[in-house]
């Protein structure tokens, strides 16, 4: 059996759910990411940033917003030093400006994705994948990136069985 890693970024806090801000003690993607690592049994490891975005919602997505203009590679704690043995990279965010957040994209530039399967799954609230399939087809060229599956973050406690199936 190959190995298999679940990498994701989440924001627990503040967030925007089915028109309202509410605050989560657990973010959605972060949820989604405990369900596909319990069904495969795949390690985790959370993008987590050095400089966290505003604990304020708003302030966050202009900071998020600020960033995506500015082509910003904003650094995560404790990376992984090698991905080597992992073959297939579950690939967690939430929709951030119609894409993955900016740490995420680091990610995606730190490590060598050659051979390796992709399989991206994103969490929103109505803006689905945005462009983040081909944004990581062209961060990650020499990767195979499977069929991405998008989440309604307001839904993601109901989602185990569609990514039960997705999976």
């Amino acid at each position: 059996m190959s190995k298999e890693l679940v990498a994701y970024f989440s924001r627990k806090g503040e967030n925007y759910v089915n028109g309202a801000i509410k605050s989560l003690d657990i973010g959605n993607t972060e949820v989604a990411a405990k369900m596909i690592s319990d069904t495969t049994g795949a390690d985790m490891f959370q993008i987590e940033p050095v400089k966290e975005y505003n604990a304020d919602y708003n302030i966050c997505i202009e900071e998020a917003k600020r960033d995506k203009g500015a082509n910003i590679r904003p650094e995560f704690k404790n990376s992984p030093a090698d991905i080597s043995e992992y073959e297939t990279i579950y690939l967690g965010y939430p929709n951030y400006w119609g894409t993955m957040p900016m740490h995420v994209w680091t990610f995606l530039e730190k490590y060598d994705f050659t051979g390796k399967k992709i399989r991206p799954f994103c969490t929103h609230e109505g803006s689905d994948m945005g462009s983040s399939e081909q944004d990581i087809k062209k961060l990650c060229p020499y990767a195979e990136v499977e069929t991405p599956f998008s989440i309604h973050g307001a839904s993601v406690n109901e989602a185990k069985d569609a990514i039960e199936k997705w999976i």
